[in-house]
């Protein structure tokens, strides 16, 4: 595989940077390596999602100096979305997309596509015939295997992994409450699982691989992170049966990705919590990914969101933060078919949480703050990342696409 040589020449390159030959000069401080190097160590990839329009602003070069230089795999965080790329049916934009992949490919970086099959940022001519009944099941089904092999052939070759489909499955709180695949009952995403039906997960794979025999093909989600207690309400054991089915049909599907979106407010995982979860998904012969971790906090008074969070309240949940960035990266670290960590967005200059978590609101989710200034994740992840080795911690076992 190309891809798999290409990381084996990044990881070539950066073992220098963070093992002292003897008699040689002294390595950077650890703080100082890029994340990047402090991953190849074990072979595992660290990623960014990539705003595109910060990674071009010629007012702020500093985002664009760090994306280059501190990952190893990038996501576009929006520009491969279906939504980008055929925003008038049947006529693709493909310039946004086509540029990400060539900066990566510049920097000697993989790339994670993402997304083909999602409910959300759907084109709006398709979500408002979804949403108005004027498409059925087989049109919807027709324009989901036109749109996976058009993207997948238009990059084939060029992509690390693809999340193939994306959060299929409900939430516990949803109605109903069992998980199940699609939503609330009426919504979008209800709407979109039931014309397509619960066969298109196997021919979104089927379609993909069929556009792209060397890729990896993931299911990407969020709150899959650790299992509950497995009955109804459990989206993880969802997840799980779901993909062991795929895998007993034959199914091309080669990883499951967990997102990794995090709240200090709630009570979250351990590492081993975690790291049982990974267990559980490779036991049935599949790789795993955090594909699109951050760790936001309430920025304001826990009670009243109307006050200012006290000085204490805010660095308890900055330390909180900071574990569980420690928590999903020792996991990772701890199973050697975790592929790739990547973050969703690096800096809280340029981060989705405000503008999403506003009643209450959240933010300072990141590694970075709006400033560029190390926070105590990153050092925690930097930390963790230099320290990790033999014997607990092995070089990533590479993964062949299935057929």
């Amino acid at each position: 595989m190309a891809t798999a040589g290409l990381l084996a020449a990044v990881t070539a390159v950066t073992m220098g940077a963070v093992a002292a030959s003897a008699g040689g000069p002294r390595p950077p401080a650890t703080q100082d390596q890029s994340l990047r190097a402090l991953a190849a160590r074990n072979g595992l990839s660290f990623g960014t999602a990539v705003d595109a329009a910060a990674y071009t602003d010629a007012a702020d070069p500093q985002y664009k100096v760090m994306v280059d230089g501190q990952f190893s795999t990038v996501t576009a965080e929006n520009a491969m979305k279906w939504e980008s790329l055929e925003p008038t049916r049947g006529t693709y934009d493909w310039a946004a997309a086509d540029a990400f992949v060539a900066a990566a490919e510049q920097h000697h970086q993989l790339v994670r596509g993402h997304v083909l099959a999602w409910y959300s940022q759907l084109p709006g001519w398709l979500s408002t015939a979804i949403q108005d009944g004027t498409i059925d099941g087989p049109q919807l089904r027709a324009l989901l295997k036109q749109h996976i092999t058009d993207v997948v052939t238009h990059f084939r070759g060029r992509i690390w992994q693809w999340d193939v489909v994306n959060e299929a499955v409900s939430d516990p709180w949803e109605t109903p409450s069992a998980i199940h695949l699609g939503g609330n009952t009426g919504s979008l995403k209800q709407k979109f699982a039931d014309l397509l039906g619960p066969g298109y997960l196997a021919d979104a794979f089927r379609w993909a691989r069929a556009a792209d025999a060397k890729a990896l093909l993931f299911y990407n989600d969020y709150n899959i992170e650790a299992f509950g207690d497995g009955g109804p309400g459990d989206k993880t054991q969802f997840v799980y049966d779901m993909v062991k089915k795929l895998r007993a049909q034959g199914v091309p599907i080669d990883g499951v990705g967990s997102q990794g979106h995090l709240s200090t407010q709630y009570g979250n995982y351990d590492v081993f919590q975690v790291a049982d979860a990974m267990q559980r998904f490779t036991d049935l012969g599949l790789a795993v990914a955090l594909t699109e971790v951050d760790a936001r906090s309430l920025m304001k008074d826990a009670k009243d969101p109307t006050l200012a969070a006290a000085g204490a309240d805010l660095n308890a949940r900055d330390q909180a933060s900071a574990y569980n960035y420690h928590v999903l990266l020792q996991a990772c670290l701890m199973n050697r078919h975790c592929l790739s960590f990547t973050v969703w967005g690096f800096t809280d200059k340029h981060s989705w949480i405000p503008n999403w978590f506003k009643d209450p609101p959240e933010g300072a989710g990141n590694l970075w703050d709006a400033n560029y200034q190390p926070k105590k994740s990153l050092r925690t992840v930097q930390g963790d990342l230099a320290a990790a080795g033999p014997p607990l911690v092995q070089p990533r076992i590479p993964q062949r696409p299935r057929r």
